[in-house]
C-alpha cells in the first residue's frame, strides 16, 4: 500500500481490486491488488511528408508538422487515450505510424477531389479541411490537434509541375515587365508635356491672383491708415479738452491758496502781537518768581540733598530686596522644575504600572472567559447526563462545591460566642387562678397585661439601650424592676 502523486503534466491510471474499468487521478492510494501506471499529457510534434495526387493525377509532396496530444478537457477522451494510447510510448513508431496513417489517408482523399490549382491557391482552406477530417479520426483515440503547419507543396522527382509553373510565371513576369516599361515610358512623355502646359497655365493663374491680392492689400492698407489717423485726431482733441479742464481747476486752486495765504498772514500778525503781550506779562511774573525762588533755593538745595540721599538709600534697599526676591524666585523655579520632573517620572511609573495591571486584568478576563466557556460545556454535559433534571444538577453542584458544608459552618459561626440572657419575671399572686376560665375577672386580665410591660421594657433596654417615653412610665433600679 502506497500513496502516489503525479506531476502537473501527468495522470495516474489505476486498475485492479475495487475498480471495474480504470480510474484516472492526480494522486491517490495504491491498495494491494491494484496496479498504477503514469502517462504524460503534454503534446508532441509529428513531422510528415505526405505523398498525394491531385484530381489531374499530378503527384506532389505535402510537408506538414502536427502538434498532437491527449484532450485534457474531456474525461471520456482521457479514458480512451489511457486505454488505447498510453500503454505505448507516444514517441514510439507505433503511435507515430498510427497518426501518420490517419493524416496520409485523409490528405490523399481530400487531394484527389481537388485540382492542383485549387490546392496551390487555397492552401489555407486545404489546411482547414485536412485539419477537420483528421481531427474527426483522432477523436476516437482521445487525441487533439493543438496546431497544424502545412508547408509549401514540393514536386515529386520526375514530375516538375511546380518548376515549370515557376518558369512560366517568370516568363510572364518578364514579358509583362517589358510591356509595363514601354507603357511607363509613353505615359512619362505624355505626362511631361501635360505637366509643362499645366505649369504655364498655373503660373498665369497665380500671377493674376497675386495682382488681385496686392490691389486688395493696398486698399486695405489705405483704409487702415485713414482709420488710424482719425483715431489719433480724436485722441488729441480729447487730450486737449482734458488739459483745458485741468488748467481751469488749477486756476481755481491758485485763487483759493492765495486767499488762504492772506488770511494766514493776518492771523500771524495778530498772533505775534498777542504773543508779545503774553510774554511781557510772563516776564513780569518770572521776575517776581525769581525773587521768591532765590529765597527758596537755599532751603530747596538742602532738601534736595537730603531727598537724593534718602532716594539712593531707598534705591539700594529696593535693589537688595529685588535681588533677594529674584534669588528666591529662581530657587522656587528650580524647585518647581524638579517637582515637575519628579511628577513626570512618577506619572510614567504609574502609567507603566497601570499598563501592566491592565494587561494582567485583560489576561485574567480572558482566563475567566475561557473558564466560563469550559464550565458552560461542563454544565451542559452534566445536564445531558442527568436527563435534563435541573433540580438534580443544582443538588449535585451544591454537594460538589461544598455549599452545604459552608452553610453549616456559617450557621455555627453565627451562634458561636452568643451569651443569651434569660430573665425570669413574676407578677406576684396576680396570675391565673386555678379555677376555670369563667372564674377570672376582666380587670385581672388587664392587670396581667400591665404587669407584662416592665419585663418587656427591661429586655428592650438591655438589648438596645432604649427607654420607654416618659408619658408611658419609667423603670426603677430595684431588683423587681417595677414601673412607676
Amino acid at each position: 500500500m502506497m500513496y502516489k502523486v503525479a506531476s502537473p503534466s501527468e495522470y495516474l491510471v489505476i486498475t485492479g481490486v475495487g475498480i471495474s474499468d480504470i480510474r484516472l487521478a492526480k494522486k491517490g492510494w495504491i491498495l494491494p491488488g491494484q496496479s498504477c501506471s503514469v502517462f504524460d499529457v503534454s503534446p508532441v510534434n509529428y513531422t510528415f511528408e505526405v505523398q498525394a495526387m491531385s484530381a489531374e493525377k499530378l503527384p506532389f509532396v505535402l510537408p506538414a508538422v502536427f502538434t498532437i496530444g491527449p484532450r485534457v478537457d474531456d474525461e471520456q477522451s482521457l479514458f480512451r487515450y489511457a486505454k488505447l494510447i498510453s500503454p505505448h510510448d507516444k514517441l514510439s513508431s507505433h503511435v507515430k505510424e498510427l497518426v501518420q496513417g490517419i493524416i496520409e489517408g485523409e490528405t490523399r482523399v481530400l487531394a484527389a477531389s481537388m485540382t492542383m490549382e485549387e490546392i496551390f491557391r487555397g492552401t489555407k482552406d486545404f489546411k482547414q479541411e485536412v485539419f477537420g477530417k483528421v481531427q474527426l479520426e483522432l477523436n476516437q483515440f482521445g487525441l487533439l490537434i493543438y496546431n497544424a503547419n502545412v508547408k509549401q507543396l514540393v514536386d515529386v522527382p520526375g514530375h516538375e509541375y511546380f518548376s515549370y509553373l515557376g518558369q512560366k510565371t517568370q516568363m510572364e513576369a518578364a514579358n509583362q515587365a517589358r510591356i509595363d516599361v514601354a507603357e511607363a515610358k509613353m505615359k512619362g512623355e505624355i505626362g511631361s508635356k501635360l505637366r509643362e502646359g499645366r505649369t504655364q497655365q498655373n503660373a498665369a493663374k497665380v500671377d493674376a491672383e497675386t495682382k488681385i491680392i496686392a490691389t486688395q492689400r493696398q486698399g486695405d492698407g489705405k483704409k487702415e491708415e485713414i482709420k488710424v489717423k482719425t483715431e489719433v485726431k480724436i485722441y488729441e482733441n480729447h487730450r486737449e479738452a482734458e488739459v483745458a479742464e485741468a488748467n481751469a481747476d488749477l486756476a481755481k486752486k491758485k485763487a483759493g491758496w492765495s486767499m488762504e495765504a492772506q488770511v494766514a498772514e493776518v492771523e500771524a500778525t495778530k498772533a505775534v502781537s498777542l504773543r508779545d503781550a503774553e510774554l511781557q506779562i510772563e516776564v513780569e511774573r518770572m521776575n517776581a518768581l525769581t525773587t521768591t525762588e532765590k529765597l527758596k533755593a537755599e532751603l530747596l538745595s538742602k532738601a534736595s540733598v537730603e531727598y537724593e540721599t534718602k532716594v539712593q538709600e531707598a534705591n539700594w534697599e529696593l535693589y537688595r530686596k529685588q535681588k533677594a526676591a529674584e534669588a528666591i524666585l529662581y530657587g522656587k523655579e528650580r524647585e518647581a522644575e524638579a517637582q515637575k520632573a519628579a511628577a513626570d517620572a512618577a506619572f510614567y511609573s504609574r502609567q507603566q504600572v497601570a499598563d501592566g495591571e491592565l494587561y494582567a486584568k485583560r489576561k485574567e478576563a480572558e482566563g475567566l472567559v475561557a473558564m466560563a466557556q469550559a464550565q458552560g460545556v461542563y454544565l451542559r454535559t452534566l445536564l445531558e447526563a442527568l436527563g435534563g433534571n435541573y433540580a438534580a444538577l443544582r443538588d449535585y453542584l451544591m454537594i460538589n462545591g461544598g455549599l452545604y458544608r459552608e452553610i453549616a459552618k456559617i450557621n455555627s459561626d453565627a451562634v458561636q460566642g452568643l451569651q443569651p440572657k434569660i430573665s425570669i419575671w413574676t407578677n406576684g399572686n396576680g396570675g391565673v387562678r386555678n379555677g376555670g376560665a369563667g372564674e377570672g375577672n376582666a380587670m385581672e386580665e388587664v392587670a396581667g397585661v400591665y404587669k407584662m410591660l416592665p419585663p418587656l421594657f427591661k429586655t428592650v433596654q438591655e438589648q438596645t439601650g432604649m427607654l420607654p417615653p416618659p408619658w408611658m412610665g419609667s423603670l426603677t433600679d430595684s431588683s423587681n424592676s417595677n414601673m412607676k
